[in-house]
């Protein structure tokens, strides 16, 4: 495992110590977590605009039509 230096700002700071205790977790647990996600967002934002033009193609111009004919 690698170490990261991190700078938070004051509130951020605060708000995460909160966190920590609440949950009983470590701070770097809850910032893994947090990296994670943020990281599989940025992923899944990535590949949709990717595959955009294909589904528009197709009809598919609003997630209502991707609900309409996944349901």
């Amino acid at each position: 495992m690698s170490v990261v230096t991190l700078r938070l700002d004051g509130e951020l700071e605060k708000q995460l110590a909160q966190v920590s205790r609440k949950q009983r977790r470590t701070r770097s647990d809850i910032i893994r977590e947090a990296l994670r996600r943020q990281l599989a967002l940025l992923r899944f934002e990535d590949a949709r605009a990717q595959i955009k033009p294909l589904a528009a193609a197709a009809g598919y111009l609003t997630d209502e039509d991707v609900f309409r004919d996944v349901s």
